[in-house]
């Protein structure tokens, strides 16, 4: 255990060196789960030991470290077949994502998933660019959920949040089914579309390297619509009940109007970089719903019950009918106390795929 000193504080980490604490976590990862994963260091990615699988759509993510389990712990059976970790809060770098492509691809095609961060949607486009320039067939979708702020300061547009570990999950067991790219490509969309996400801070996070909290938070306040990477959110208000703080999320999220998103995606006909418009109705009264209480990575599992005991109170008030759910630590910041909720719109084909086998570190059932 390693305490570092900044300005007479001390922050108690468990790590050995703070420039090996990615390396050292992957390596751990690799030896507990050496059924499922294996890493590959400089460049690094993770993948699955039996990459590749000949005739199968390969679903690769990735973003930065300090998310965990997102997305390394997401690699296996019936989700990823390859994540790419940056350092902590920084995306990783077009030759991890294209080296993870030329391990995982099977000849079928590969679905990157990106979240709507600036330096996520510029590498993987790149890396998009680049695998194609060597005859491997990729398409770019991104997850853009996040109901609480237009555009951040590391977004233009929504942050890509919660609805990226449905979207793995549902996308990764249409891949093992033997869904073509092009229907793969377009359940993501979907799923993208029929996701929406809020989150809350308690408290900051601190970054393994810094030592200190990335940003100020009063023992009596929360910031309500954080990023996960510690941004400001929509406001900053006294602390608050578990109750109305669910109310809070689930509120901005149901009564969210925003049916109309313009992301850039490849065109394959055209061989360009295009701005589609996407467009899906807001949440109504009779929609069937996977109910996601998230926690941030300092929240106890019996917090997150207490959230979603609520929120499924509003549902009901307000005629969703949840008929999926999830419920714990999934996608984090580091060590941050807090929440987020996702609703995702479920359709028979989105149930069949959620409850679909899964094998990952993190995840899985069947």
């Amino acid at each position: 255990m390693l305490a570092l000193l900044d300005g007479g504080k001390s922050v108690k980490k468990l790590i050995n060196q703070p420039l090996d604490f990615i390396r050292d976590s992957l390596a751990g990862m690799a030896i507990a789960h050496e059924d499922i994963i294996k890493v590959h260091f400089d460049p690094t990615f993770v993948y699955r030991t039996q990459a590749p699988t000949q005739g199968k759509v390969a679903i690769i993510s990735g973003g930065g470290s300090g998310h965990e389990p997102m997305h390394a712990g997401f690699v296996g059976m019936g989700m990823l077949d390859a994540a790419c970790p940056g350092e902590v809060f920084t995306s990783p770098t077009p030759d991890q994502m294209l080296a993870a492509a030329q391990k995982v691809d099977g000849g079928a095609g590969i679905l990157f998933i990106v979240k709507n961060y600036s330096g996520d949607v510029m590498n993987f486009e790149m890396a998009t660019e680049l695998a194609r320039g060597e005859g491997i067939r990729v398409v770019n979708v991104l997850i853009d959920d996040d109901v609480a702020v237009k555009d951040s300061l590391y977004t233009q547009g929504r942050r890509g949040v919660g609805t990226t570990v449905l979207a793995e999950k549902i996308c990764g067991a249409a891949a093992e089914y033997g869904y073509h790219l092009p229907q793969i490509v377009d359940l993501c969309r979907r799923v993208n579309l029929h996701g929406r996400s809020m989150g809350v801070a308690l408290t900051s996070c601190t970054v393994p390297s810094k030592g200190t909290p990335t940003f100020a938070l009063g023992e009596s306040e929360m910031e309500i619509g954080i990023g996960i990477h510690g941004e400001p959110g929509r406001e900053r208000l006294n602390l608050q009940s578990a109750n109305e703080i669910a109310e809070i999320l689930a509120l901005s999220i149901i009564e969210d109007t925003t049916y109309s998103r313009t992301v850039r995606e490849w065109d394959e006909d055209k061989g360009e970089w295009v701005d589609v418009e996407l467009i899906d109705p807001p949440l109504h009264k009779g929609d069937k719903v996977l109910a996601f209480v998230n926690g941030m990575g300092g929240t106890p599992l019996s917090e997150l019950y207490i959230i979603y005991r609520r929120l499924a109170e509003i549902c009901h008030q307000k005629g969703l009918t949840i008929v999926r759910n999830l419920v714990g630590s999934y996608i984090t910041s580091l060590d941050m106390q807090g929440c987020s909720i996702t609703l995702l719109k479920l359709d028979d084909e989105m149930v069949r795929l959620w409850d679909a086998p899964v094998t990952t570190p993190a995840l899985r059932w069947g």
